[in-house]
């Protein structure tokens, strides 16, 4: 027994399984509780469920008293998908309420996942050290939220440890996001490119993305900051490729002009605000096009191994799956 417990805010969602299912089967904690607004996407034995909203003030007692580790998770994430003020709301409002709970229960570990897109879409390679130039209000909320708990960290520098990681897009069970609805679109032969094929996605897996925030975290330093996602630079047609390859799926060979899909996604959002409802619309399109050339610098530095690239990653994945190829 170590008697060690932690918390994870947003433990819930598709990363905040994973690490709950993770740190069970390695027996770091002795108590487990995760603090969400929604059911699990997936159970895991051993971890108590609370259902609170962190965008109120959090009790001290919400799980009862104790030395807390705590996980950060919590996010309105989804681009397109909200209003900007709801990105503000709980992305920066609830960090302010995790970090004043850390005061108040004497935590003296956070680790807080962030976004690659505090550097904004970019073409151009960009590693921990380059400029922030968020384009929309997820990624600016985000930026302030690092702040939030970099302030934390500086009230008692001696005794703190701040980790905070900025995944790319992170794919795996029950992901149930990009890259689900890339295998659907694949498996249904429905996917065009939109405009090109060699835009980059900076991607990662998930049990790689847990593996990396236990090994930094371990590192022990005041504030470690750092980018996660795969080292190879994979493009859109090698992420088809991959899928096709584990899925059994046909490669998509046609590429659509930019300007046309924009004019087709264009009419769905005029059949949306008649009540039929589509994914579709020229946000998402764009989100398609442009790159996302995030690198991860520190990671390999600190000696990090990565145990998947993207095949292998998505061969886990489906080895795991039940319902569907990709669940």
């Amino acid at each position: 027994m170590t008697g060690k417990k932690a918390i994870v805010f947003g433990g819930a969602g598709f990363i905040g399984c994973h690490l709950l299912k993770r740190l069970v089967a390695e027996k770091l904690y002795d108590e487990l509780y995760s603090v969400d607004i929604v059911q699990p996407r997936f159970p895991v034995a051993g971890v108590t469920h609370v259902q609170f909203d962190i965008r109120q003030p959090i009790p001290p007692k919400l799980c009862g008293e104790g030395t807390w580790d705590l996980y950060n998770l919590a996010a309105v994430h989804t681009t397109p998908g909200h209003e900007d003020w709801e990105y503000f709301w709980t992305n920066v409002q609830g960090a302010t309420n995790v970090c004043r709970f850390a005061s108040e229960v004497g935590a003296e570990r956070i680790l807080f996942t962030s976004t690659m897109m505090v550097y904004g879409p970019t073409e151009a390679p960009k590693d921990e050290e380059a400029t922030l130039e968020p384009v929309n209000a997820y990624g600016r909320s985000k930026i302030l939220a690092e702040g939030i708990h970099r302030l934390w960290q500086t009230e008692r520098p001696a005794t703190r440890r701040l980790t905070v990681v900025r995944p790319g897009v992170i794919y795996g069970l029950e992901e149930r996001g990009n890259f689900t609805r890339l295998s659907q679109a694949l498996k249904a032969r429905r996917f065009f490119f939109p405009g090109r094929t060699d835009t980059i996605k900076a991607c990662g897996y998930v049990e790689d993305l847990i593996s990396s925030m236990l090994y930094m975290q371990e590192r022990n330093e005041g504030v470690t900051l750092y980018n996660f996602c795969h080292p190879q630079r994979y493009t859109i047609a090698d992420i088809c490729a991959a899928f096709a390859t584990v899925g059994g799926y046909p490669k998509p060979q046609i590429v659509i002009p930019f300007w046309l899909l924009g004019l087709a996604a264009f009419g769905f959002e005029v059949l949306s605000s008649f009540g039929l409802k589509s994914d579709i619309n020229r946000a998402r399109v764009r989100k398609l096009y442009e790159s996302t050339n995030m690198v991860a610098g520190r990671l390999p530095a600190a000696g990090f191994t990565y145990a998947f690239d993207l095949e292998s990653g998505l061969e886990d994945w489906k080895r795991s799956s039940r319902m569907r190829d990709f669940d």
